[in-house]
């Protein structure tokens, strides 16, 4: 799953948001089991930009309208 940017989360609507954090939330479920049962993540960094990619999502989200 590639991190989106902001400007990739703006063109997105309501529904498409929902579907990336779902799809987000369980990557991270799935990353931190990895890390939990004490193997090497594919990637070290994936966990943090995957927690920032929802925080950039739910933000965009609460951002008022133009």
């Amino acid at each position: 799953m590639a991190i989106l940017r902001t400007e990739d989360i703006r063109k997105m609507n309501a529904t498409e948001h929902d579907e990336e954090l779902d799809k987000l939330k369980q990557e991270l479920i799935r990353e931190r089991a990895i890390a939990s049962a004490g193997g090497a993540p594919e990637s070290p960094g994936r966990i943090r930009e995957i927690r920032r990619t929802i925080a950039r999502i739910k933000t965009i989200r609460k951002e008022p309208k133009k």
